[in-house]
Parts: structure tokens; sequence; C-alpha cells
């Protein structure tokens, strides 16, 4: 299973590319990174030599194309049934499907006006309509799943939800959007977890510099 290949762009802006990465990195997963950056209007034209939708993440398993970061999340999770990126448990394995859907498909406001951006300084702005409904679902997320698995994360352990979410901790922190102690509790977990803390220092280190994401 190792001839696995994850195409991604950079880890200080690409919030779908780290979504994947973290959930394959955090459970144990083998796979080999290649990192495209984004060129001018955030793309790349290698993107379309990878992916049919000229963006990435893409997995690449033998000749095989796996695009969108669920799909890809999905696709690895059923190579590698024991390695625990979903919940074992039939009702919990379900919500976290539902709420990384939900993420997937929803919050717009909030992924529009706050890009993922890893270097940011810790700065308020001011927010469009929409990202605090935003804000205020996803905590109610959090604090829900997390009542009824225990935590530390939202199902237990790490899962497969949190890789989806994990991008948002970083909004809320870089644009300071929460103070709730249960919120900042989840986001500090997320942040103290190994693969988390293995992409933000790659994403520290990085030069290339996204206008359009420098909000």
């Amino acid at each position: 299973m190792s001839d696995l290949t994850l195409y991604i762009a950079n880890k200080n802006y690409s919030s779908w590319s780290f979504r994947p990465w973290i959930a394959l990195t955090a459970a144990g997963i083998p796979f080999r990174e290649v990192l495209i950056p984004f060129g001018p209007g955030a793309t790349n034209p290698q993107f379309r030599e990878l992916s049919p939708t000229g963006r990435v993440p893409v997995l690449h398993h033998g000749g095989i194309r796996v695009w969108e970061s669920l799909a890809i999340i999905e696709y690895v999770a059923e190579l590698f049934p024991d390695a625990g990126l979903w919940p074992n448990d039939p009702e919990f394995r379900s919500m976290a499907r539902s709420v990384s859907m939900e993420m997937l498909s929803g919050f717009h406001a909030l992924r529009g006006a706050c890009p993922m951006n890893m270097r940011r300084p810790v700065r308020a702005i001011e927010l469009p309509v929409g990202v605090e409904a935003n804000v205020r679902r996803i905590e109610a997320i959090w604090r829900d799943m997390r009542q009824m698995s225990g935590g530390p994360f939202l199902f237990g352990p790490f899962s497969a939800a949190d890789a989806m979410f994990a991008p948002v901790v970083n909004r809320f922190s870089a644009y300071d959007l929460v103070s709730d102690q249960d919120t900042l509790d989840y986001m500090a977990a997320i942040k103290a977890h190994p693969a988390w803390m293995a992409w933000e220092t790659a994403a520290l280190a990085e030069s290339w510099i996204v206008p359009e994401d420098e909000a």
C-alpha cells in the first residue's frame, strides 16, 4: 500500500490539502507527499495534469486517481479498515460522516472571509454576514460530539471528522473568532497532535505568498 501518492499545495494556505494529509498522517498510513505550490490566482497548470478538476489534493494509487478531500479519506479508509479513520461504533461513525459532509458542503461565509493561513498573526477582521452563524454552528458540533464521546477529539480518538475540521482550528485562532473554553480546549487538543505540529512546522517554513489568501 506504500504506492499511495498524495499531491498537495502550499501547507500555509491549502486547507483542502491539509484534510487528507492530517488524516492519513495521524492514522499512520504510509504515503508519498508531493507538494506543488500555488501560482497566480491560487492555482497551478500542473494541477490539471494530475487531476480532472485541475485542483489538489489528489491521490494517485497505481492507475487510480481520487480527488476531493473527503473522497480521498474514504478511499484510504477502505484500503486500511483497521487504521481508525472512522469511529468503530456505528452511531458515532454515522455522525462523524454527517458532520464531515456538513464541513465539506457548508460554512461558505467563514471559508470565504477567513482563509486558512498558518503564518498569519492573530488579528480580528470585520466579519461579513454569515460568518458568526457559521462559527456558532461549528462550536455546537464540536461541543455536542465531544460531550457525547468524552473527547478529547470529536469521537474520542482522532478521526477523519477531526481532520475535516482541522483547518477551522487555524481559522478560529488566526482571526480571533472564539472565546468559549470548551472550543479552546478542543483546539488545544488538535494543535498538540503530532500530525498538526508537523504540518504547521512545514507551513511556517514556506516563503511563498498567495495574495488572495492574505485576508
